[in-house]
């Protein structure tokens, strides 16, 4: 199993934190794990998977332990001018880019440079679709003044609640989840969080994902069916999107599967590393 260790550095006078490890069967020109998180997340979300596949996964700007500067727009071309940037600094050419929720960011990125994109994998992630509608928090947040009163008042107790219905198995988020979460909720990341849903109506969803049909690398679309932020229909609308796409359905599994179901992990180790 690779060992996955903690790096950080600067790109473009941004403190970026991410981790890595060695990615599993590797050799010269093979494509690296690229894993995007989504909100209010970082890259702990991805240790079981780096444990598994290697790769890299950097806490995006905004999020975790990566600078939060309020000079920064947070907006999906801002995403996608930071992951070219990053793996420019990491020297990596070809990545197999695997999203969760707003890690979509990245499929700006895979639709701009379709080459440097071996294999694609989605997991409930934010529909760069038409036809989305923001879920009830996020139309809070993309609200001026009710948005920055409720992140202020995002507590332990009160993210304990609102969390479950993010997962299928009873009960809020693990402790380790909600520990990850406020460890790192602090302004900057608010304010990235703020910034990123009001820069994104629905029809500026839809506009960046308008040429996802361009992808025909081999992709796995992987979808809690219990999700309570993006209905089921969009992992069949990526699915259908997408030339070369794979569905897999998860009933038992919500927002986060993987916390669900942990066999996921395995899942999509297997299809990074078909031939």
């Amino acid at each position: 199993m690779p060992e996955v260790s903690e790096q950080s550095g600067e790109i473009d006078g941004l403190p970026v934190f991410w981790r890595s490890a060695p990615a599993v069967g590797s050799g010269a020109g093979s494509a690296v794990p690229l894993y995007l998180h989504g909100v209010p997340n970082n890259s702990d979300d991805w240790l079981p998977f780096l444990a598994r596949t290697g790769g890299l996964a950097p806490d995006l700007p905004g999020f975790g332990r990566s600078g939060k500067p309020g000079s920064r727009l947070y907006t999906i071309e801002e995403y996608d001018s930071f992951i070219e940037r990053f793996l420019q600094e990491n020297g990596v050419d070809r990545v197999s880019l695997i999203v969760h929720d707003w890690g979509a960011v990245g499929l700006a990125f895979a639709q701009r440079l379709p080459a440097r994109v071996d294999r694609l994998v989605i997991i409930d992630a934010v529909p760069l679709l038409p036809g989305y509608r923001w879920h009830r928090t996020a139309r809070l947040w993309r609200t001026p003044v009710v948005g920055e009163l409720l992140m202020g008042a995002t507590t332990r107790p009160v993210l304990k609640v609102l969390s479950r219905e993010a997962n299928a198995t009873p009960g809020p988020m693990p402790e380790a989840w909600l520990a990850s979460v406020l460890d790192h909720f602090d302004q900057g990341t608010q304010r990235a969080i703020l910034r990123l849903y009001r820069s994104s109506p629905p029809e500026r969803l839809a506009a960046a994902g308008e040429r996802l049909a361009t992808l025909e690398m081999p992709a796995l679309v992987a979808w809690g069916m219990r999700d309570p932020y993006i209905p089921a229909r969009f992992a069949r609308e990526y699915a259908n999107a997408l030339p070369d796409a794979e569905l897999l359905e998860l009933p038992d599994a919500g927002h986060w599967p993987w916390l669900d179901r942990p066999d996921l992990i395995e899942r999509v180790a297997a299809f990074l590393s078909a031939e």
